[in-house]
């Protein structure tokens, strides 16, 4: 009698870890915004653990219990409603617009973020398209290019908002996923060069996107205009030195550091445990890519295998762009932390591709 599929012990433990490590430097992060805001230290914290950890949650335990397979069944649906919902962002009276971009649907006291859902949608079209025969995917007007559109469509919607930091994540993915789907060298030479050559076209002629490759060239270039989030990101990170000043205790939060709790919370957390307890938050990162990684080795089809790699790369590939762009390795791109900064959209849609990736886990080989 066959064994009755079990849950991936090891890779909830991982996940709620990550979690449980998030809310706590959220909550450190968030204390003075709050505070000002709502008049306790708990406002934000609150909002994440109800709509983002709460919903969350509910969505990935349900998702775990669904088999993956049915995911390629809804697909059409899915390409559907993520591109309608990011073109809706546009839309008069459901756009909502902070901090010059337009990014967020608004429909009563909802918020939600359609970039966020968008980079589930490309693993899940990707892996779909990685499953077809050999051939297909070889052959570049029938098999290739029917993809890049779709995979262009979602890049110029999302760029449109504009958000460049999730636009470089989204392409991050779809190139991973395609080199390990098979898709030809050749192909893939010539498709990596014009997409280097589009990145940097797009970072020319936006002078606010140009203006942070200077400052990360150059730290101390305009340290109170472009060069001002990274002068006192790289500022917390260094005070941190090995201990850090104390859970709880960062100056940057102070209205120093720009998105505290958001795309500069490792500068935060660095500032306040210092670097060697910085050393085990990217010790569980690395697990949880070489767990990715396991689960992807031994999914029973191309179509698990290529959803494991593809959530794998999201959460790793965004982890890397977020923390090298605090200490100055990557320029300043605005993508969160995934599992620590402060937004419900990316945390409901995280925790729904875990539970995506719990399914394949319990049907591996």
């Amino acid at each position: 009698m066959p064994k009755k599929p079990t849950i991936d012990s090891q890779l909830l433990f991982l996940i709620f870890l990550l979690l449980g490590c998030g809310l706590a430097a959220l909550y450190s992060a968030s204390t003075v915004e709050s505070f000002e805001n709502f008049g306790n230290t708990t406002g934000y914290i609150f909002r994440q653990v109800v709509y983002g950890v709460g919903i969350g949650t509910v969505l990935m335990l349900v998702f775990s219990k669904i088999d993956y397979h049915k995911w390629q069944k809804l697909l059409p649906l899915i390409i559907l409603v993520s591109l309608t919902l990011l073109a809706l962002v546009k839309a008069p009276g459901i756009g909502f617009s902070s901090g010059g971009a337009t990014r967020w649907i608004h429909v009563g006291p909802l918020f939600f973020q359609p970039a966020e859902l968008a980079k589930l949608a490309i693993v899940l079209y990707l892996a779909a398209w990685a499953a077809k025969k050999h051939s297909e995917k070889t052959d570049f007007v029938f098999g290739l290019l029917p993809s890049l559109i779709i995979i262009g469509l979602f890049a110029g919607l999302i760029l449109w908002q504009p958000d460049f930091g999730t636009m470089s994540v989204a392409l991050c993915i779809a190139a991973v996923m395609l080199f390990t789907s098979g898709v030809s060298l050749k192909h893939f030479f010539w498709l990596s060069l014009a997409g280097l050559i589009f990145l940097l076209m797009m970072i020319k002629i936006e002078p606010y996107r140009w203006t942070r490759v200077i400052s990360f060239l150059n730290p101390g270039f305009d340290p109170q205009g472009s060069g001002y989030q990274i002068s006192q990101a790289l500022l917390a990170v260094g005070a941190g030195g090995f201990w850090g000043y104390g859970y709880g205790l960062s100056r940057q939060k102070h209205n120093y550091l720009p998105e505290p709790m958001g795309d500069s919370i490792f500068a935060i957390i660095a500032e306040e445990l210092g670097f060697v307890r910085i050393i085990l938050l990217l010790i569980l990162f690395l697990a949880f890519f070489l767990k990715g990684r396991q689960i992807a080795k031994t999914a029973p089809d191309t179509f698990g295998r290529m959803i494991a790699i593809g959530i794998t790369v999201w959460i790793i590939s965004q982890a890397c762009i977020n923390i090298g762009s605090m200490v100055g390795i990557v320029p300043l791109t605005g993508v969160p932390l995934p599992f620590f900064s402060y937004g419900s959209s990316s945390m409901v849609v995280i925790l729904s591709a875990m539970g995506i990736l719990l399914n394949i886990s319990k049907q591996r080989k």
